[in-house]
């Protein structure tokens, strides 16, 4: 995440984004597979369907959202996204 700290970077919490889950086999991403879309809306909306999911299978699943440097990139990680989550409820 750079040199930058949460508290000094704010987020738009309520930007677009969409929540995309991979086709597994075995609980592992099918790499011969595209993923598919689950939700679109906020970026909030997306985070909190994510963090419904099962923790053993949240790894199937990608945030696509509108860049905002540095805290959000265009494709978030499972693991980019528990610290989003974190970081909302320390908000």
């Amino acid at each position: 995440m750079g040199d930058a700290s949460f508290s000094d970077s704010k987020v738009n919490f309520s930007a677009a984004a969409v929540l995309y889950k991979w086709p597994s086999l075995g609980n592992q991403r099918r790499s011969d597979r595209t993923s598919y879309q689950v939700i679109e809306g906020t970026l909030d909306q997306c985070i909190s369907a994510f963090m419904g999911k099962p923790a053993a299978t949240r790894h199937l699943y990608e945030i696509r959202a509108t860049p905002q440097p540095p805290l959000v990139t265009a494709i978030l990680s499972p693991e980019h996204i528990a610290e989003l989550s974190r970081l909302r409820e320390f908000l």
